[in-house]
């Protein structure tokens, strides 16, 4: 048993990699529901929040131009192709009247929510020094209502590590 004076151990086990893998596996299995039941049941629509450069992204170069860092999509009215894959989700969406197909790995998420139900997932990317922070929303099929940011139904994951 420690003293409260000692220093905790680092942990030989990754439980921060395990945690936010299992929350990602909570968006994958929240879009395999969509895919098979063929569309969103009810009134629930999702705010994808994606890093736009990390590994195995596929958007368009405008996008990818317009959101260096991070963009918000939104999957509710017009949508098609949901793919859903063991580390990756696929989608067509127009931005601007233009289709587009993205491919989005889930270790690029950072965000999920579901503001029918006030259900938010959050998860803390590392963030490269000097890489831009900033996140917008991108304009395909914007709702018209902004989900609540009172914190409510969200799980936070910080897994900042020690140096």
């Amino acid at each position: 048993m420690l003293a409260m004076t000692e220093t905790p151990l680092d942990s030989l086990i990754p439980y921060d990699e395990i945690v936010q893998e299992a929350l990602r596996a909570v968006v994958g299995r929240v879009l395999t529901v969509v895919e098979k039941g063929g569309g969103l049941p009810g009134g629930h629509h999702f705010y994808i929040t994606f890093k736009t450069a990390a590994p195995g992204i596929e958007i368009p170069k405008q996008l990818a131009e317009r959101f260096p860092d991070e963009m918000t999509i939104v999957i509710q009215n017009r949508f098609w192709d949901l793919r859903v894959l063991h580390d990756r989700f696929e989608v067509g969406l127009s931005f601007n009247q233009v289709p587009a197909r993205l491919v989005i790995p889930f270790a690029a998420v950072t965000a999920f929510v579901d503001p029918a139900v006030n259900f938010a997932l959050q998860f803390q990317a590392q963030v490269e020094e000097g890489a831009p922070a900033t996140e917008a929303t991108a304009e395909n099929d914007a709702p018209a209502e902004v989900p609540a940011a009172d914190g409510s139904n969200v799980v936070s994951v910080d897994f900042t590590r020690k140096k």
